[in-house]
């Protein structure tokens, strides 16, 4: 049958999704998708792929100065930080974390490459701060009912969809109860 399609007991793991549930109450978390960058016996973190605050990178990071693209909001711990995603299957030292999908890298020769202009913002993603749990708790929020676990993982969806449609094109595209709870209302009172 259609409605139950998607597998809805997926484990949290490295390069899955985290999609908070309508009504998680946390307002860091409000909304978000959380691309899991590392889950495993010593704790998770991610980043929050669609919450895109107001300022571009070249205002944030000097040595980024040629950057127009907008910066992230990847999560409420070490907002002083900064991280990205990419698809730079090239750059030196990136991790992998799913098909077409990297972290980091050398810093040296991404900030080369921006000046160079070889680099895109449909390209890349920067990140002020990330999001992490310790040993287990993602495990407990599951059962708190705070998360959907989602594979839906794809390049275009990080880089290249609209981050205020992410949460809702995401849960559309599991189907079944999924979509139906993509059309929750932010305010149920207002239904």
């Amino acid at each position: 049958m259609e409605f139950f399609k998607y597998n809805s007991k997926l484990e949290p793991a490295k390069g899955r999704f985290l999609i908070s549930e309508p009504y998680l109450s946390d307002p860091n978390f409000e909304r978000t998708i959380i691309l899991l960058c590392d889950h495993d016996a010593d704790g998770s973190f991610g980043f929050i792929v669609n919450k895109a605050s107001e300022a571009k990178v070249c205002d944030v990071v000097d040595e980024l100065r040629g950057f127009q693209g907008l910066a992230y909001v990847g999560g409420p711990v070490q907002q002083d930080t900064l991280h990205y995603l990419h698809r730079l299957e090239d750059l030196e030292d990136a991790v992998p974390v799913g098909p077409g999908i990297y972290w980091g890298g050398n810093f040296e020769e991404l900030k080369i490459r921006i000046e160079q202009d070889e680099i895109a913002p449909a390209d890349i993603r920067f990140f002020l701060g990330y999001s992490g749990w310790s040993p287990g708790q993602i495990e407990e929020e599951l059962q708190q009912d705070s998360w959907i676990v989602s594979d839906l993982v794809t390049p275009e969806l990080i880089f290249e969809a609209s981050p205020d449609k992410l949460w809702q094109e995401v849960l559309k595209r599991m189907g079944g109860k999924f979509s139906m709870i993509s059309n929750y209302p932010v305010d149920p009172r207002m239904n």
